[in-house]
């Protein structure tokens, strides 16, 4: 019995040094230990503690195991069932994080409306409590309640909180107004390889920030008062750079031009939050934001986040892959026109409902019905472009609805370094995945999925992509350390259970 411990253990251990991509050499020298014992260790031929175990998942950002029910979660999915009836798709993560951030530039007590309850978000409540944010879920846990206090205790940064998500990257811009100087912890998240914050920098520093880097820490120096004197060109199109720029304009006394902004959900919605703070800011939706700030905001508010264009892109896949009828209710269509002119090119049976105005009032949705089609691949590669383009968190999707298609699929996820390879994973399911380089998977379908028990990719939607090929599956598959999923998704397999799903959730040791 104790050999059998011993033997789960290191697979576990294996798995996640596999997938954090080091060699056993790596993982002895963040333990102090040799490449020896790391192998022994993983065929299950040494005796191990509970201490160096949590000292391996320190290292390789795994919940390898924890004792008590604070344990890593697994899920046990029974495949081949067929989904029916209707789920409705909740709040964007990636709004409710960005809009976290921003309650740092109110004075005032803000209601943020329907939050998802995810681990993303519990993190960032984590650091905002522990710098003396007071934050309270009400309202019978749907809402949530943030009120700052009059000043911020930074050197009392809960940073391994901080480390776990990259969000904190964007308290930049509103901290640059409160505080001559600060640190910050290095910004984590998904496993996606090198992402540089140089862009946030070129950003940034017009405000006069000035960042160095040491031993894990940002240490940050404000001069004031610096604003731009002509139009902020980002570097790049992205979604959290745009967001600091936006945070750090809002309590800039002046107008700041934003230009190659991105005009995605989140921005927007970051946007519409702002507005209600009473900042204007003009050209919502372009590439173009005009931001007129406010030296002082200190004002009660509430908002309502929209809902979530990727879970929606989730659900969609989930009833294609299983070869359902379901309706997603709720899906802000105008961030999913692009995926579903290309699924209708390629055979998607679907319809949906007149449009109807998001509890933010702006936001346009529909309900979604999907029904079993017969799919063919698609003419054209997928691939990725900032809104209105194919959405860059969309593209794992497509592995699987590809799989489902006839003929090869060619996805290009040109914006990351690694998350194509976690792609490959669905060769352990049975699809015919080739990876062409660390960008390009060409799929081969239709797949005869089958069932396996295996560790979580370390990257989101790659992890729910798995699940969902696991529920297509003949048999029953195991999917280990979810944490991944937790962190974008509230009660994923809860609410796919209430389709029709048949998804435990399970822990051990």
């Amino acid at each position: 019995m104790a050999d059998d411990y011993l033997v789960r253990i290191g697979k576990l251990i294996r798995d996640a040094r596999q997938h954090r991509g080091w060699t056993q050499t790596q993982l002895a020298d963040a333990l102090g230990t040799s490449q020896s014992a790391v192998n022994r260790i993983e065929r299950g031929n040494q005796n191990i503690s509970l201490e160096m175990i949590a000292r391996i998942g320190e290292a390789l950002d795994s919940e390898i195991v924890s004792l008590g029910y604070s344990g890593p979660m697994h899920l046990r999915v029974v495949g081949r069932r067929r989904l029916s009836g209707a789920i409705d798709v909740k709040t964007s993560k990636n709004a409710c994080v960005a809009l976290l951030c921003a309650t740092l530039l109110n004075k005032g007590r803000t209601v943020l409306r329907k939050v998802a309850r995810i681990e993303e978000v519990y993190r960032l409540l984590e650091v905002l409590s522990s710098i003396g944010v007071r934050t309270r879920w009400i309202n019978d846990g749907k809402d949530l309640e943030i009120v700052p206090p009059a000043e911020l205790d930074m050197a009392s940064m809960d940073a391994d909180a901080a480390r776990r998500t990259r969000s904190i990257i964007m308290f930049l811009g509103p901290l640059l107004h409160r505080m001559d100087h600060f640190k910050l912890p290095y910004a984590g998240g998904c496993d996606l390889g090198t992402r540089t914050i140089e862009p946030h920098m070129i950003a940034l520093r017009r405000f006069g920030l000035d960042i160095t880097a040491t031993e894990g820490i940002y240490h940050a120096e404000v001069e004031k008062p610096v604003g731009p004197e002509r139009p902020i060109v980002l570097t790049e199109r992205g979604d959290t750079v745009t967001e600091n720029a936006l945070l750090a304009a809002a309590r800039y006394d002046g107008t700041t031009v934003i230009r190659n902004a991105s005009s995605n959900y989140m921005v927007q919605d970051l946007c519409f939050f702002l507005e209600a703070l009473g900042v204007r800011v003009d050209g919502v939706g372009t590439t173009t934001l005009t931001v007129h700030g406010v030296p002082q905001i200190d004002v009660d508010v509430d908002y309502s986040p929209s809902e979530d264009p990727v879970e929606a892109m989730s659900l969609l896949a989930a009833a294609v892959v299983t070869e359902s009828e379901l309706t997603i209710r709720r899906v802000p269509i105008e961030f999913l026109e692009i995926e579903l002119a290309v699924l209708e090119e390629m055979g998607l049976d679907h319809d949906r409902s007149a449009e109807y105005s998001a509890d933010n009032g702006r936001t346009r949705l529909v309900d979604l019905t999907v029904r079993p089609s017969k799919l063919e691949a698609p003419i054209d590669k997928i691939h990725p472009m900032p809104f209105p383009g194919l959405n860059i968190d969309n593209v794992p999707f497509f592995a699987a609805i590809a799989a489902t298609a006839q003929g090869q699929t060619l996805i290009h996820d040109w914006v990351y370094d690694n998350r194509a390879i976690y792609l490959t994973d669905l060769n352990r399911l049975g699809g015919r995945l080739q990876l062409l380089d660390p960008h390009r998977v060409l799929v081969e379908g239709p797949t005869r999925w089958r069932a396996a028990e295996m560790m979580c990719p370390p990257a989101l939607r790659p992890a729910v992509v798995v699940l969902l090929a696991m529920m297509a599956a003949e048999g029953t598959s195991v999917l280990r350390n979810v944490y991944v999923i937790n962190r974008g998704y509230e009660d994923l397999a809860e609410r796919l259970n209430s389709v029709g799903a048949q998804i435990e959730i399970f822990r051990d040791i």
